[in-house]
């Protein structure tokens, strides 16, 4: 514990020495660093992609070759026009000017599944709020976390970075994450990953920005396109076998067009389990015991999943689709399966429907997000008032939807707030202008707002409201 302590005290006393150096940076000096760092990271992409693939076994390289490819490039040109250092603005009326202020050391705590992509946001979101970061990897992804985040650093540093502006944990424990994010000079703890992660996130004592697993239903309306609805659901559920937190997890139809949407998914590859080979996928795909998905189908092939099931699918077989008829514990598959497996639900009408998506939100992505396929605009507003959701997306893969900046002006981001009902500070898609804080510079005003109200007519408690309005408008 010793050892450990002091591994902390002197990540986060380099950290706090790189924080100084950086606060003297201009905009301009911020600014070529972040467009370095971006520049590596795409030329790195394949790299790293192909690294993290063989490394965790997880998913599909070409797929996390992309995901690098949207945390450098689209998270770069979504932040690199705004103004993160020194004053931010000032109103002549007000008297009151804005400066931004950097945080200091930030723990980034990096997920299994995007262990390159998000060590590239993180370090793009960081560095252009002049915040050094300290990168905590998943055990079973050290060497591509801790290769994403070298390249990160050495672009940084040619671009006139200070030193240790990145910082990475080479032999990570659960000890040495807990002693950096409860540090008492650690101003922040950026977490991504599962619900025991972010909760010892939000236990550290430490200002947290953390997020949660997502459990995100996809409700097909009566009015829905179809082949483009299943065309929408397979790619965005396939992308990368489905470890994108903001995937679908449970298709919500109506009954009237049920068979013909079943048609269209056996169509374009999904195939349906029934009752024997749905109970042994969920053995296969949930821990009996915790309830917890198992962490050995997270990001495997429909056809590799199947065979652990014991199910034989056709060779083309890209995802499964397991009939249900309840949400809940006893009920495995109607929770978060990180991989493409996909719950089914068929029910009477709208209302039914709506009542379904909703248990399922709460089954355990609350404040997460949620997606419908329609084209009834009243039925599409109705159903984004009732869901507990940071972000329902329309008519759009819920994957690449939720994360932002290419179906929709969401910012993009691997970091989605859940925001109260998901116990996070807000709802937004975290990115760089979460990561500073603006203090104000308030001038003096010529005259008071209440000071033409004499003190004895405040402290008169037979003076009524309609005198205190008279006499606080008469002097303004």
């Amino acid at each position: 514990m010793t050892d450990t302590k002091e591994r902390a005290n002197e990540i986060i006393r380099k950290a706090k020495i790189s924080a100084g150096i950086y606060s003297e940076l201009t905009q301009e000096d911020t600014d070529k660093i972040v467009r370095a760092i971006h520049d590596a990271a795409i030329e790195a992409r394949v790299h790293l992609a192909k690294l993290a693939h063989s490394e965790t076994g997880i998913g599909i390289w070409e797929h996390k070759a992309a995901k690098n490819l949207l945390a450098a490039k689209l998270v770069y040109e979504d932040i690199k026009n705004e103004k993160t250092v020194g004053v931010l603005s000032h109103d002549e009326k007000t008297g009151v000017t804005e400066v931004a202020q950097s945080l200091g050391p930030v723990v980034a705590v990096i997920p299994t599944t995007n262990p390159t992509s998000t060590v590239i946001f993180k370090s793009l979101i960081t560095a252009k709020t002049q915040n050094p970061i300290i990168i905590s990897p998943h055990p079973s992804a050290g060497k591509s976390t801790a290769e994403a985040a070298r390249i990160c650093y050495e672009a940084a540093l040619k671009a006139g970075a200070p030193d240790d502006c990145i910082q990475w944990v080479s032999q990570t424990s659960q000890e040495l994450t807990h002693a950096l994010m409860s540090h008492p000079d650690t101003a922040l703890v950026l977490a991504t990953g599962g619900p025991s992660l972010v909760k010892a996130a939000y236990s550290s004592g430490t200002p947290a920005i953390g997020v949660g697993s997502g459990n995100v239903p996809v409700y097909v309306e009566n009015t829905a396109d179809i082949k483009f609805a299943v065309e929408s659901i397979i790619s965005s559920k396939t992308f990368d076998n489905g470890t994108v937190c903001a995937s679908e997890q449970a298709i919500v139809v109506e009954k009237s067009i049920a068979a013909a949407l079943r048609a269209e998914f056996e169509k374009q590859g999904a195939y349906f389990s029934e009752g024997s080979e749905t109970g042994r996928l969920e053995k296969i795909c949930v821990n009996s015991e915790t309830g917890l998905m198992n962490a050995k189908i997270v990001g495997r092939s429909a056809s590799v999943i199947a065979q652990l099931a014991e199910i034989s699918v056709p060779e083309n077989t890209r995802l499964i689709i397991a009939t249900q008829t309840g949400v809940g514990k006893e009920y495995p598959l109607s929770g978060e399966i990180l991989a493409p497996v996909l719950a089914w639900y068929v029910a009477d009408n709208f209302d039914a429907a709506l009542k379904l998506c909703i248990e399922l939100n709460y089954r355990g992505g609350i404040g997460h997000t949620a997606s419908i396929y329609s084209n009834d605009n009243h039925k599409i507003v109705e159903f984004g008032r009732l869901m507990n959701a940071g972000r329902v997306v329309v008519n759009t893969p819920s994957s690449q939807g939720g994360v932002g900046g290419i179906y929709n002006a969401l910012s993009p981001s691997l970091t989605l707030g859940c925001g109260a009902g998901g116990k996070n500070i807000t709802t937004e898609n975290i990115t760089a202008r979460h990561l500073y804080n603006i203090k104000k510079i308030c001038r003096r005003r010529e005259n008071g707002r209440w000071l033409g109200i004499p003190p004895g007519k405040i402290v008169d408690e037979n003076i009524k409201t309609d005198d205190i309005n008279a006499l606080y408008f008469r002097n303004q």
